[in-house]
């Protein structure tokens, strides 16, 4: 899961703190995701969707 947002935000040309911002969460709380130590509500999962033009499956679908 963490790679997948690093890479989306990244390939926006987005910062932490400018992703952050703009779904109304601190650029910690962005950075914990990333790393994977953070699992955020499913309204802020749909928001970092949304604002990364990915779907929740782009982002959070884990293979097995």
């Amino acid at each position: 899961m963490a790679n997948k947002i690093k890479l989306a935000r990244v390939e926006k040309g987005l910062t932490q703190a400018q992703l952050a911002k703009r779904v109304h969460a601190t650029r910690q709380t962005i950075g914990l995701i990333e790393k994977s130590k953070y699992n955020p509500s499913l309204n802020l999962c749909i928001a970092i969707a949304k604002e990364l033009g990915k779907s929740l499956d782009d982002l959070f679908w884990e293979e097995s």
